[in-house]
């Protein structure tokens, strides 16, 4: 993948012109939806899978121009079982990993990243698949993700600021973001697998 991070910055953000509004409200339902979630008993970990999906598809029906909608962020529970189950496998292997040291931990993390948008891309994969496509894509690009959500820290600086306002234009702009990286990413690795089919027929 040799799309610069400031192409995929401001590509995300030409992909949302237009649809401000609709991603900020969603955006803002998807908050709320997942605070009531966190003072019910196990209500984060039940619905926090579906949720990250639903964010998922929105964001990658943004960058695809196709139509996106804030009931988007509830298409995940049409795959309740796999994105809950999701969740719990990254967050397991996550807390593990952080458990023998921060920065290892942090790592994997950006290696279990993929994960949602590929559920999104293949419903009926297994989560543990999904998971393991996630580290195969991100091997070699973790760093390249960092140094894109960056970026992004560093606006949430300037967002405090703004009274916290940024941060509704600032949590969308991000989600899209990574949807473009995960986009780009894929459509990198495409690519030698269909130059290797092509050279298996000849």
């Amino acid at each position: 993948m040799a799309t610069p991070n400031s192409q995929i910055f401001n590509d995300a953000r030409q992909d949302l012109s237009g649809k401000w509004g609709t991603a900020i409200v969603t955006f803002i339902v998807y908050i709320v939806v997942s605070m009531v979630a966190g003072f019910v008993p196990f209500g984060s970990i039940v619905l926090g899978g579906p949720l990250a999906l639903g964010i998922a598809i929105f964001s990658l029906h943004i960058v695809r121009r196709q139509e996106a909608a804030t009931g988007d962020i509830f298409k995940g529970f049409d795959n309740f079982g796999n994105s809950m189950l999701a969740l719990l496998l990254v967050a397991l292997f996550t807390v593990l990993w952080m458990l023998l040291l921060i920065i290892p931990g942090i790592i994997k993390a950006y290696s279990y990243s993929m994960t949602f948008y590929i559920l999104a891309d293949n419903p009926t994969m297994q989560p543990m698949q999904a998971v393991d496509r996630s580290m195969e894509m991100m091997d070699g690009y973790k760093l390249k993700l960092f140094t894109l959500q960056l970026r992004f820290m560093l606006l949430a600086i300037l967002c405090i600021f703004t009274f916290g306002i940024g941060f509704f234009f600032l949590w969308p702009y991000a989600s899209v973001t990574t949807a473009k990286f995960y986009e780009d990413l894929k459509a990198g690795q495409a690519q030698p697998e269909v130059m290797n089919e092509i050279n298996s027929i000849q």
